[in-house]
């Protein structure tokens, strides 16, 4: 007699069911991300400064003095970028006005030229302008609202992250008794394999950052770009978006220069340069710096880092490669799912984790 666990259900009682499942995953992600984005960032902090608590432990230090020691050194890191960046920034903002004349100027002789050459009238082209304006302003202000949500609950990260070094071990054996203890060698295997690739992959993308920002730098001042290093630095930062935060960064010094300079040689010299950084970035910097024992493919990428752009804002666009990296080590050490590792997966064994670079 076949019991009522063991039933198959059809394919069309099955597929509407696993989507209305998905759909309600993701919008309680949706509605807790305010809780669930500072969470998950404490976690990736948490697991890039435990190797630093655990040498502070072997040293005989309690373990919250441990924690606090190594929270302190990250805080006085971030700290020191913060100062410098906001050293800059002030620089920068004396020269606003400038900007804000030379663009009008620029944008005058613009709509002259597309009027006499392209036959486009004033009023249509200022019309177009401020459609993409309202645009603009629409999607920088849910960028804003984004980044400004995840500064609201900031106070929340230090916390976060000392309670999950704090009770690592309890959290540690709740899994490992979750599965029961005839799978506690597979669950280890899994566990130390994720909290390897999410530590190379922070620490790699750290380095990779500061070889970014070195390069850009060096590159605006050689072209004689105002507030090289301010924009070679920032963006550094932004090129830890996936794929978005490349263009962006290209297109922050390209502006400063077109409406700083008379012609557009140092523009194009600028979006030259940047496209050679990118590509020793990807060939050179990424496999040697930012190794991973990951693979995820191209296609994956930019649909997760879509979705994740979509489900919770820049925030979710940075979450998504790690988290999708964390479910492929998953799916890998489970024979039911190993189907799935192998379509996140990329076929080219010789590949790394690329995705946030493009």
């Amino acid at each position: 007699m076949q019991t009522t666990s063991n039933k198959q259900y059809p394919f069309f009682i099955k597929a509407p069911l696993i989507l209305i499942g998905l759909y309600l995953a993701f919008y309680i992600l949706y509605l807790l991300k305010d809780i669930l984005v500072p969470f998950a960032f404490a976690g990736l902090i948490a697991i890039l400064l435990n190797p630093l608590c655990n040498r502070l432990e072997r040293f005989r230090i309690p373990k919250p003095w441990a924690i606090t020691i190594s929270m302190f050194i990250a805080a006085l890191v971030l700290a020191g970028l913060l100062y410098f960046l906001s050293s800059q920034i002030s620089q920068f903002g004396e020269m606003i006005p400038e900007l804000k004349s030379r663009s009008q100027e620029l944008l005058s002789q613009v709509q002259h030229w597309a009027a006499q050459k392209l036959g486009i009238s004033m009023q249509k082209q200022t019309d177009m302008i401020h459609k993409l304006t309202d645009n603009g302003q629409q999607y920088i202000g849910y960028t804003l609202g984004s980044i400004f949500g995840v500064l609201g609950v900031f106070l929340l990260l230090p916390v976060y992250t000392f309670l999950l070094l704090l009770y690592k071990e309890q959290l540690v054996n709740f899994v490992y008794e979750s599965f029961g203890s005839a799978h506690k060698e597979h669950v280890q295997d899994v566990l130390q394999s994720t909290k390897g690739a999410i530590q190379s992959y922070i620490a790699g993308l750290l380095i990779e950052t500061a070889i970014i920002a070195v390069l850009n730098s060096i590159a605006l001042l050689i072209l004689g770009v105002k507030y090289a290093i301010l924009l070679g630095t920032i963006g550094a930062i932004l090129n830890l978006i996936p794929y978005i935060g490349g263009l962006i960064a290209i297109a922050l010094p390209v502006m400063i220069a077109t409406v700083t300079n008379d012609s557009f040689t140092t523009p194009l010299l600028i979006i030259g340069v940047y496209l050679l950084i990118q590509f020793i970035d990807n060939h050179l910097i990424v496999p040697k710096v930012v190794a991973s024992k990951v693979s995820i493919n191209a296609l994956i990428s930019i649909v997760v880092v879509l979705m994740g752009g979509a489900l919770w804002g820049v925030s979710g666009m940075f979450l998504s490669i790690p988290f999708v990296a964390i479910l492929k080590i998953i799916f890998d050490h489970i024979d039911g799912l190993k189907p799935w590792g192998k379509l996140l997966g990329d076929s080219n064994p010789g590949n790394l984790i690329q995705s946030h670079k493009k």
